[in-house]
């Protein structure tokens, strides 16, 4: 094999000229082949094409990492001399280079075999070993096995070798071989499309730790985790879908959607009757077929996405604005409260038992003299006041206040502020609600904006807990976590059970002012929000998504690292895993309650396990 740049000038040299200038390469080869190549990945996963539908699904795992080559069924000398030159240019760079092929095993196999030097990388060897033999099989009764076998054959029996194990050594390069057994499709070939995105997300992961582990030993990398070795450059058709899910969410306003038009009514009726007359609820007229949205969520091909983090938040994101669509469709039946269950799940005793114990400790509200008083426009003055301190950290930041008569309650939508006309709150409530609307919700939604994924402003599948616990401890960090706001959720927990346990209006809003002493008008709000919709189970997740937080501060987590967009405290590794990817950047705002002098001594103190009723300000 002669090895020289110039004897396919117009190929070999160009993806090396490409990789100097580009620091990337991304090109199809001959012979149906194609290189995805990452000047920061000292790696290269090998994956030969076969005959088409031989061996399907195995192509998918190899386009899964960052930096994979799929040799063509033509021109196996110009493989040859790629691999040759690749390994090369990286050993230079890195000190070494690694190359991992895969392919499969029998049909009837269930055993990873692992061919490499186990002297040379035993730690790095084992790992893979270990992680392989982690795939959980318990669901599908697949029990994996995963062997180390040392052979100077590195490739599948009967294919000749890509680079000869001497010339791979003098190039500075080690080369790994693992064959796959197949057991994501049938024996006829068939793949498994749920088993094969769990299979392969599981594989990645384990090939990501072993290489890794092997940068971390063998190589000059400066990667600090694995979640760095996956793509770095995401295909415009992923962000065309991410985009179009995006629109779809966009296309309709669930809360607004789901909330009566007519509250004021029912809160009059139902206290001039005392407490016995109860009008019908009454909402906005849809202005969205459910059935044709729905068929343009389905034509989105989330399958084909190969990126195993992006193809689990799009997964998500499509089920859970699939839930929401029904949910428009059956406002005021019983069917509209069985997939709220589905959609924010049920009271559990926990939860339940955390807000019985804080109506305990905090058993009376507490009453704000009427001079203490603002009003809307009074608040929307100090809303504009933070935005103009965002402006001073991003120029570009732009939103708007609305007062408006036809919202019920202060909320924030599509990174904008609306405030009922007329509202009245006193001004430490008001603090904290800056904090809480502004200084979380729309910085958040902003943030999210300026990432590349439009869904980190419109918010990830679930982000409503996390978003919510956030932005009820800004109010603490704004000394404005008062005990009325800590009781209300409290109430809505309470409220969410006993509806769950078959309670209807009525007796939820006696429950509230009888057995736990809310004011009559708090307790109509929380049985009234509780009920919209024919049972609607949001409001448990203030309380829940503040815990939850709490649990992640005590155990050393960072609040600042919440704050790229809208996601939930369960997508922080894939967070992770696309901003070492250099795919999703920092966060552009910072609340200003984090610039504050106690802000680090308020951290402490929810870290050193203080009980919750005492976060208030008194």
């Amino acid at each position: 094999m002669t090895k020289t740049t110039t004897r396919t000038p117009s190929g070999i040299r160009h993806i090396m000229e490409t990789l100097v200038e580009n620091n990337r390469v991304e090109t199809e080869l001959p012979g149906g082949g194609f290189l995805h190549l990452d000047e920061k990945l000292p790696f290269l996963l090998l994956y030969r094409k076969k005959e088409q539908g031989t061996d399907r699904g195995t192509k998918r795992l190899a386009k899964s990492i960052g930096s994979y080559l799929i040799v063509g069924n033509k021109s196996f000398e110009f493989y040859q001399e790629l691999i040759y030159m690749l390994t090369g240019y990286f050993s230079n760079k890195y000190t070494t280079y690694l190359l991992f092929e895969i392919y499969n095993g029998p049909a009837n196999s269930n055993t990873f075999i692992i061919k490499g030097p186990a002297h040379k990388l035993p730690t790095t060897l084992e790992v893979l070993k270990e992680e392989l033999e982690g795939i959980p099989p318990h669901l599908y009764n697949l029990p994996l096995k995963a062997e180390i076998k040392r052979t100077k054959s590195r490739q599948e029996e009967g294919e000749a070798p890509l680079i000869e194990i001497e010339e791979a050594k003098m190039q500075g390069a080690l080369w790994v071989a693992l064959e796959v057994p197949p057991v994501y499709r049938d024996i006829s070939g068939i793949v498994y499309p749920v088993f094969f995105r769990q299979f392969r997300d599981l594989f990645v992961k384990a090939v990501q730790k072993t290489i890794f582990d092997y940068l971390r030993v063998q190589t000059s990398s400066d990667i600090s985790n694995y979640f760095a070795l996956g793509k770095r450059r995401i295909h415009d058709e992923v962000f065309k879908i991410d985009k179009q899910l995006t629109e779809i969410e966009s296309s309709y306003q669930f809360l607004l959607l789901v909330s009566p038009v007519n509250m004021h009514e029912i809160r009059e009726v139902f206290f001039e009757s005392n407490f016995k007359e109860l009008p019908d609820y009454q909402y906005r007229l849809l202005t969205i077929d459910p059935d044709l949205l729905k068929r343009k969520l389905f034509n989105l091909r989330i399958d084909e996405i190969d990126d195993p983090a992006l193809s689990f938040i799009f997964k998500e994101k499509r089920e859970e604005l699939d839930q929401q669509i029904t949910m428009l469709n059956e406002r005021g039946n019983k069917n509209f409260f069985y997939n709220s269950i589905r959609l924010y799940y049920v009271v559990e005793q926990d939860l339940k038992k955390e807000a019985l114990k804080l109506l305990h400790d905090l058993p009376k509200e507490t009453v704000v003299p009427e001079e203490e008083q603002i009003d809307a426009m009074e608040f929307s003055a100090m809303a504009r006041k933070e935005f103009d301190y965002f402006r001073t950290q991003d120029p570009e930041f732009k939103s708007m206040v609305h007062i408006r008569e036809d919202v019920n309650v202060i909320m924030v939508s599509r990174g904008e502020l609306y405030i009922p006309s007329d509202y009245t709150m006193s001004r430490r409530e008001a603090k904290a609600l800056i904090q809480h609307e502004v200084g979380t919700h729309v910085l958040t939604y902003y943030n999210g904006s300026r990432q590349p994924l439009t869904q980190l402003c419109s918010g990830l599948a679930h982000y409503d807990p996390l978003q919510e616990g956030l932005a009820v401890l800004a109010e603490y960090f704004a000394d404005g976590l008062t005990i009325n706001r800590l009781r209300l959720l409290a109430g809505r927990v309470i409220a969410g059970a006993a509806l769950i346990e078959g309670n209807d209006f009525h007796s939820i809003f006696k429950l509230l002012y009888e057995d736990h002493g809310f004011s009559k008008e708090r307790a109509f709000n929380i049985t009234c929000r509780i009920l919209q919709g024919g049972g609607f189970l949001k409001d448990i997740i203030y309380l829940k998504g503040l815990l939850e937080l709490i649990d992640f501060i005590k155990e050393g987590g960072d609040p600042a690292l919440l704050l790229v967009g809208k996601f939930a405290l369960k997508h922080l590794n894939v967070i992770k895993d696309l901003t070492e990817r250099e795919i999703l950047k920092p966060a552009v705002l910072k609340p200003r309650y984090m610039e504050s002098e106690n802000y680090e001594q308020k951290l402490t103190k929810i870290r050193e396990g203080v009980a919750l009723s005492q976060l208030v300000t008194l």
